[in-house]
């Protein structure tokens, strides 16, 4: 399994990188310490599966995650990191993710999960899987179906629901893991395409779309 290891952290980098090179079946073809290297590294390399932390300097691993699966669908990845708060193990997921593992996991999950992730399975602890499921099964603000919102991509969709329970582009950045540029580019995009002035329109547009 050929594999790319995107972290920032020399030192932990080169601890995973010795691991796989304790295996006959993994191998690391390529390094990158941010999330723009990642994306040259795939488009070049190939890789089977990329290990991907989502704190980078640039690009961090969410966005960079999100276009590896619209660029190239069969690499699998694999997120790798400190943090497990909801909204980051969602946001992973949401944007193709097929697992999400602790840097202070031991040795023998790291290498399972990788193996798992590789060969086209998921890997979730138990715990985050059942707030997965609490959190997915629950009814989105804004109904993709709706043809007022048919032009919207699913990128878009998500962003506007933020707009629509009042979030700023701060908070939508935060909880997204995005630039507020990034943010501030999908928020022009979705009132041009919704034809409104503001945001404020945009959340009374959802709003009155509810109520019909």
């Amino acid at each position: 399994m050929k594999i790319v290891i995107a972290e920032d952290h020399p030192m932990f980098r080169s601890g995973v990188r010795n691991l796989l090179r304790t295996t006959d079946d993994l191998e690391v073809i390529g390094e990158a310490s941010t999330g723009e290297e990642a994306l040259v590294l795939v488009e070049s390399l190939q890789p089977d599966l990329v290990l991907m932390d989502i704190r980078m300097p640039g690009m961090n691993g969410i966005e960079a995650t999100r276009l590896i699966k619209e660029r190239h669908p069969l690499t699998a990845v694999l997120i790798l990191t400190m943090f497990q708060d909801d909204q980051s193990v969602f946001t992973a997921m949401r944007v193709g993710a097929k697992g999400y593992i602790l840097k202070d996991s031991d040795e023998h999950e790291l290498l399972q999960a990788i193996r798992m992730v590789g060969n086209g399975g998921a890997v979730f602890s138990s715990d985050i899987a059942s707030r997965m499921m609490h959190y997915f099964s629950q009814s989105p603000v804004v109904q993709a179906e709706d043809p007022t919102f048919s032009e919207l991509t699913r990128r878009e969709m998500e962003i506007l629901e933020r707009i629509a329970e009042g979030d700023s582009n701060a908070q939508i950045a935060s909880k997204l893991s995005i630039s507020s540029k990034t943010v501030a580019n999908y928020v022009s995009n979705i009132l041009n395409k919704l034809q409104v002035t503001d945001r404020n329109a945009a959340k009374r547009l959802v709003q009155k779309t509810r109520e019909e």
